[in-house]
């Protein structure tokens, strides 16, 4: 019996919208390209998320990959306010889940500074029953170590709940751990998902 839902947060309930957010900057369909290589998009992103790094230690890893966009690494992501952007049906969605039983928690790849720079993202929380952002915890998905970290700290059974999240390896993770792991294309797709478990 699924007794509680675990959201993933970036693309599930918000927008990471980190292209709109490059090209709200000024920077050029080229700019916003090379930019995202050497951050965004490469291994140095995931530092960031982990909390182990200073984020001038990240910052230090965009360069490294690009030299000469240094200034540019620094017009992009020192100030992240907006790079997530909360989804119209986060909130209700939670509210109609909540009111049907559930409890309901998040368990996210998720930086210190865009949780600070960008919080109004994030006000579903409020209405949840807690979660994990990984920067506190120093530990990412899809390491083990942060489903079970939630199922302890919440008292959770893996049996009794069900982990939507946008990336498949994410997914693969949480079903080793035992919780129904499901990949996430829409609001939509998720409720018929659910309703299926239950």
């Amino acid at each position: 019996m699924i007794k509680n839902v675990i959201f993933d947060i970036g693309n599930v309930l918000t927008d990471f919208r980190w292209a709109e957010f490059l090209a709200d900057k000024g920077f050029t369909k080229e700019e916003v390209e090379r930019i995202a290589k050497a951050s965004v998009l490469s291994p140095v992103w995931p530092e960031l998320d982990r909390g182990v790094w200073s984020f001038e230690e990240v910052m230090a890893g965009f360069v490294k990959n690009d030299p000469a966009y240094e200034a540019q690494f620094h017009k992009a992501f020192d100030d992240m306010t907006d790079i997530v952007r909360i989804r119209d049906y986060a909130i209700p969605w939670v509210k109609e889940l909540k009111a049907k039983g559930f409890h309901v928690y998040y368990l996210s790849n998720f930086s210190q500074k865009i949780e600070k720079e960008s919080a109004a993202g994030l006000a579903f929380r409020e209405y949840m029953d807690g979660g994990i952002l990984s920067w506190m915890d120093k530990v990412i998905k899809p390491d083990p170590v942060i489903y079970q970290l939630l199922l302890s700290r919440f008292s959770l059974k893996a049996q009794e709940c069900v982990f939507f999240d946008d990336v498949e390896v994410n997914v693969q993770a949480a079903n080793e751990q035992g919780i129904h792991g499901i990949l996430f294309t829409s609001k939509e797709q998720a409720e018929e998902e659910l309703n299926k478990l239950i």
